[in-house]
Parts: structure tokens; sequence; C-alpha cells
């Protein structure tokens, strides 16, 4: 048995087929426990991982999802809420006057149906084993952002605001049946699909100045004087999965080498 005793524990880790979601689908893997990524991209099994192709927005995808975890494994363990999307915008483009590339009600209703409804569909799936089981862990996925707000992505910092107020809740709501839920709040991490060029640049327009400021102004906020890894979040989702970790619960823990927007 390893240190942290997740062997043969059942992890459904969702995004878990690119970026943070795949480095902690493998972190939990080497750690014992038997992974679904659950993902719109899907994937092959590979590596102890189960790939599930699943629309976290769509209540009958997430059911099906959920369905076919349950016939083959029996049971949920831990549940990592991980995938998310962002779409920087101003809500009025007061840099340039250009309401073409101004936040819109579909942008709204995009990152809400991913970053808030895809939790909590997935989350109400598997309490349902847990609550059974009476055992479980959940796992959310939110950002610094949602503590603190971000200029360009009010509606991205809403939506993780959102994921720190159902931390809480579902702690309270299932504390009762030994399930713990968790937040975990990353800042800046080294590039993933919503971390890309593209992303740094839209965000740069949003500030009114060019990427590399952008990134000159993250290097100069991080008292660790770099980005966070993959690893690093994957290592500490893996922990709070844990008995390790067994009397934590109804928090947020940021991970963000002590940047601020203080």
């Amino acid at each position: 048995m390893t240190w942290l005793g997740l062997d043969d524990k059942v992890a459904v880790v969702t995004g878990g087929s690119s970026g943070l979601g795949a480095e902690t689908a493998r972190s939990l893997v080497e750690q014992g426990a038997r992974v679904v990524a659950v993902d719109l991209r899907g994937g092959d099994r590979a590596s102890g991982i189960t790939f599930i192709q699943c629309d976290v927005t769509d209540p009958s995808s997430v059911t099906n999802a959920f369905k076919a975890i349950g016939e083959e494994f029996g049971r949920i363990d831990i549940l990592a809420n991980f995938a998310g999307v962002n779409r920087p915008a101003l809500v009025v483009d007061y840099y340039h006057g250009d309401s073409s590339k101004e936040a819109t009600a579909e942008d709204f209703d995009f990152q809400v149906a991913v970053n808030q409804k895809g939790p909590f569909l997935c989350a109400q799936a598997a309490a349902r084993f847990m609550i059974e089981q009476k055992s479980g862990v959940v796992i959310n996925i939110t950002s610094e952002a949602g503590a603190e707000g971000s200029v360009g992505q009010s509606i991205y910092a809403s939506t993780k605001g959102a994921l720190n107020a159902f931390t809480l809740s579902w702690a309270k709501e299932w504390g009762r049946f030994g399930i713990r839920v968790v937040g975990v709040a990353p800042a800046i991490n080294e590039p993933t699909p919503m971390g890309s060029s593209g992303h740094v640049a839209a965000l740069a327009y949003t500030r009114g100045t060019e990427p590399s400021a952008v990134s000159d102004d993250y290097s100069v906020r991080i008292p660790l004087g770099r980005v966070g890894k993959h690893q690093e979040i994957a290592d500490l989702v893996t922990y709070l999965a844990s008995d390790r970790a067994s009397y934590i619960t109804g928090t947020t823990v940021p991970v963000t080498g002590g940047k601020s927007r203080g």
C-alpha cells in the first residue's frame, strides 16, 4: 500500500484528457487509484486510466457517464472537478471602444455552463454513490480569481467564486455521510490550453497592454518568482483525496506561490 492509501480507490477526474486534469489523473494512478477521465474529447484506455467521453454541461451525458462508471467499478471514492473554460473580455470595452469585443451573453452562458453547472451535475451524480457508501471526497478546482476578482475575467471569476460557495455548502450537506469537499485555487501555472498564447493576448487586450506586460506583471506579483507547475497542483489534489487529509473539508486551499493582488 502506498503512503496515501489510495490503492484501488475509484477516482473520477473531469477534464482529465489534458492540462492539470491529465497530470492529476496520472498522479492518482501512480498512487494506486483506478482513474476515470471524463472529458468532452474522450480518449483510449491507457496507463491505468479509463476515458469516458462526456459533456459535463449536459445532464443526460453526465447521467450516462456516471452510470457507466457505476456499472464498471461499482463505486466512486473521489471526484476531481477540473473541467473549465475562460474567455477573457471586458464587460464594457473602455480601453478601445470596440463593443464587438465586449463580453456577450453567450460568453456568460458558456462559462457558467462549463465552470459552474458542470461541477454541480458531476458532484450530484458522484454524491449519490458516496452517500450510499458513507464515504468519499469531492475536490473542486477553483481559482485565485474566484476570491479576489480579475480585470477582464469577471465572468470566469464569478464561476470560480460559485465553486468556492459550492465547496462550503456541500461540505455542510454531506459531512454527515463521511464525505469531504475541498477546493483548490491555483493562480498562474505553466501553460495549459486555458493559459495559451491566445488566452494571454486576449487578457492583455482587456488590460490595454501587450502580452509581454501581462507576463512581466505575473513575475513581479509572485513572491516565489515563478509560475506554478502542473505537478504541484496534482500533488496537492492527490493528497487531499487521501485519508491523510481526513479532517480537511469545507475550505479552499490557495496554490499561488504567495501571489496576491495587493
